[in-house]
């Protein structure tokens, strides 16, 4: 979700207030600024936690308990910021069920069971495509516009991806040199693009934050029988230190403080400039898995990195301004 508040959906920013804005006031561009620089490293950061909690939890079980404390704060904030919690319309069932599914459920899982097989940095060099894979399937199925930036843009990603996954040699993958957690990292980039789709139908009816708390508790829902099923219940107290706060830190900061700040920057500078602080994700991964994990940067990871994050940004750049 990145996740629910991860990169790859960029809708308005319904009713989640922004600090400075309250009675008219000016918003503070500066602080703005600031949080969403901060939403990039905390979001690089949610693949370093994912890969210490990847060696020690299930992935289900992984999964069920970061969405239980997501849920809780959204919740919390939802309730909060709306006075109650919006009556979802009949008709939004089926698409935030689908939310759910593709962006908690199958997001999750696919993004722990690769967290225990491939490298943090790795891996988050490849869920950064999400804005291009987004962007050709939109112009696909609801016909958005695929400037000459965009398209330059997402061969850049693409190229920048095929370096990363082949580790520098393209022929790899041909013969045998891309491993499962590539494939599990694959199904996170299939699973978040879906959910940036239907979110588009969601979202027609439902502000951001709204969509994202009830689509976070289906998830959660639907994760608990799977997670049980791996022996969730006997394992809690199995977990160490560095696994149950690698659990917070996804579940409070990954997933909730992320998406708030994320879609508050939205609200203040528009989608457009708001994207483009996803560069930084990538990036922050690659910097702390080096200092935490002590996981190496060898060359293809960097030629990767320039490749994708200029790829994104053209594609970002590439839409009308916001």
């Amino acid at each position: 979700m990145a996740r629910p508040g991860a990169p790859g959906q960029t809708p308005s920013a319904g009713s989640i207030a922004a600090p400075g804005t309250a009675l008219g006031a000016a918003p503070n561009l500066t602080w703005t600024y600031a949080k969403l620089a901060l939403t990039g490293v905390i979001w690089g950061g949610t693949f370093i936690a994912g890969r210490i909690v990847a060696a020690e939890a299930a992935p289900f079980s992984a999964a069920f308990l970061r969405f239980v404390i997501a849920s809780l704060v959204l919740a919390a904030v939802l309730y909060r910021s709306a006075g109650g919690f919006p009556k979802l319309p009949r008709r939004q069932w089926l698409p935030v069920l689908l939310l759910g599914l593709s962006g908690v459920f199958f997001y999750n899982y696919f993004f722990f069971a690769g967290l225990e097989t491939i490298t943090a940095g790795r891996a988050s060099l490849i869920i950064a495509t999400n804005p291009v894979v987004i962007a050709v399937l939109a112009a696909a199925l609801f016909r958005e516009p695929l400037h000459p930036l965009k398209l330059a843009g997402i061969f850049l990603s693409m190229s920048g991806a095929m370096v990363v996954i082949s580790r520098g040699d393209p022929t790899a993958m041909f013969h045998g040199g891309v491993g499962l957690g590539e494939f599990y990292i694959f199904g996170c980039v299939a699973s978040w693009v879906a959910y940036s789709l239907i979110g588009k139908i969601a979202m027609r009816d439902l502000s951001p934050l709204a969509a994202v708390t009830y689509s976070c508790l289906v998830g959660m829902f639907c994760l608990a029988p799977p997670a049980f099923a791996e022996g969730l219940a006997g394992a809690l107290t199995a977990y160490g230190a560095a696994t149950w706060l690698g659990l917070l830190y996804l579940g409070l900061f990954g997933s909730a403080i992320g998406f708030i700040w994320y879609y508050q920057g939205i609200r203040v500078i528009g989608p457009s400039r708001a994207g483009v602080f996803i560069n930084i994700v990538p990036v922050s991964a690659l910097v702390l898995a080096f200092l935490i994990l002590a996981e190496p940067i060898d060359g293809s990871l960097i030629v990767g990195a320039l490749l994708v994050g200029a790829g994104v940004t053209c594609t970002n750049r590439g839409k009308l301004p916001a």
